[in-house]
């Protein structure tokens, strides 16, 4: 269980100039396929969530699920860590953006392969040490990725090194599970940044998992 719930964590994380960034909310539906014996579909997607709010400012992100076991993640680019609400702690669990336990081996980038809610998307596969991942994307949505050089975990400044947009579609697939996260809505918005502070009376540790 603890490996499991440290790939889902993992998996709950072209040059352009900083004017340009995608500033707003981006709302997924999630669906996840156990391949763990004693952990059912509907557990997992239970504990995960099936709905995701998703919101990005300049190198800070927040992820907000309807999961029993996941409640929110906040990416603080000035720390390079990714803090977690779950379940059972009074605590905010941290993760250092610097370390990784997965690698990519290899990365794929095929253009124009499938258009998601309007948005004209390429598709970039890395294949993992842990698995497959596969990102869809769109230009016209796009994140400055230098900000975000530091965040080696879950792969996400290798996606991005690669893409330069936010995903529009993430499918992974691994020996314990099987997720696809799909957009259902792109919402431009200026956002403030006290909505990226942890909240005031916040106690941390760094997590297990």
């Amino acid at each position: 269980m603890k490996q499991i719930l440290c790939l889902l964590a993992l998996a709950f994380n072209g040059l352009v100039t900083h004017a340009q960034n995608f500033e707003g909310k981006i709302i997924y539906r999630n669906t996840y396929q156990s391949k763990t014996p004693g952990l059912s579909d509907g557990q997992l997607n239970a504990m995960m969530g099936d709905v995701q709010n998703w919101y990005i400012k300049e190198g800070d992100y927040r992820s907000e699920v309807n999961g029993t076991q996941m409640a929110w993640q906040l990416y603080h680019n000035s720390e390079n860590k990714l803090y977690s609400k779950v379940a059972g702690s009074n605590r905010l669990l941290w993760n250092d953006g610097a370390s990784n336990p997965d690698s990519v081996l290899s990365t794929t980038l095929r253009k124009g392969t499938t258009e998601i809610m309007g948005y004209k998307c390429d598709e970039l596969t890395l294949v993992c040490r842990s698995g497959v991942q596969k990102y869809y994307f769109s230009p016209r949505l796009p994140v400055y990725q230098d900000l975000y050089k530091a965040h080696r975990y879950g792969n996400w400044y290798a996606y991005l090194s690669k893409a330069g947009a936010v995903p529009l579609k993430i499918v992974i697939d691994t020996p314990q599970f099987s997720m696809e996260s799909v957009a259902t809505g792109v919402y431009p918005m200026k956002l403030s940044n006290t909505f990226f502070a942890l909240p005031a009376d916040a106690q941390t540790m760094k997590s297990p998992y």
